[in-house]
């Protein structure tokens, strides 16, 4: 992605959409950060919305650069599938005022996506609000990057090393963790055995009915230090000054 409206170029989205072990899993480990005025960057058809949103949430804001996706999220909010604290508003982050201030900015499965992540954390560093979060969650290690992540525009893969590199300036690290430790093995075998450009819906649906729940019970024992995803939460370390 680039700062401006532009088309996606995957087709993933709806095949991951209905992986609900995996977002509840995810939901289990992101809820706690997650609070009060939300930014959701990249977010696509709003399939992330309903199992992050929670109580302590007042409003959401999905932006979403491709015109087409964010319709989708508009669809549901007229049908009423969305939350009714949600907004959807096309564009990128460079789009969001500087007077305007989040308590969560959300990376989920987006900053593989972004050619200069570092500059794209940087602005949305000024963006928080005294005590917000940034959040990311993406793809792990450089090497299982396959045809896969080719095809659907990642320009890398991430570690935690890697994620803390990019710290913005006057924040700091509040947690790092993997997830997915079983699932590291199915990229690994996409990787040198399938190379697939896409898994197929069965596929998707396998990970998520056994692959997923095994992880829930593996990833405890390595510390959340071993997995195919990585997650990454950075808080300003000057909680009393305001962007």
């Amino acid at each position: 992605m680039s700062d401006g409206t532009l088309t996606y170029v995957g087709n993933e989205l709806e095949l991951f959409a209905g992986a609900s072990n995996w977002k509840r899993y995810v939901a289990r480990h992101l809820l706690p950060f997650i609070t009060g005025r939300v930014l959701e960057v990249g977010a696509g058809i709003g399939s992330n919305i309903t199992p992050l949103i929670n109580a302590t949430v007042q409003d959401w804001l999905a932006l979403e650069p491709d015109s087409a996706l964010a319709g989708e999220i508009e669809r549901r909010l007229q049908e009423n599938t969305l939350p009714s604290q949600c907004r959807v508003q096309v564009g990128t982050i460079a789009d969001i005022p500087p007077r305007q201030a989040f308590d969560t900015i959300l990376y989920i499965d987006v900053l593989e996506h972004i050619e200069d992540d570092r500059g794209e954390v940087a602005r949305a560093a000024t963006l928080l609000r005294p005590g917000g979060r940034i959040v990311v969650l993406g793809p792990a290690h450089q090497f299982l990057y396959s045809p896969f992540d080719q095809s659907v525009g990642h320009f890398r893969r991430y570690n935690l090393m890697s994620l803390e590199r990019l710290i913005p300036d006057g924040c700091v690290v509040e947690a790092g963790f993997m997830l997915d430790s079983v699932g590291f093995f199915a990229s690994l075998a996409n990787r040198f055995v399938l190379r697939s450009a896409m898994p197929t819906k069965a596929q998707i649906a396998s990970w998520d009915r056994m692959i997923v729940p095994l992880s829930r019970l593996v990833d405890p024992l390595s510390r959340y230090r071993f997995g195919k995803s990585a997650v990454m939460v950075w808080r300003p370390v000057d909680q009393h000054h305001v962007p």
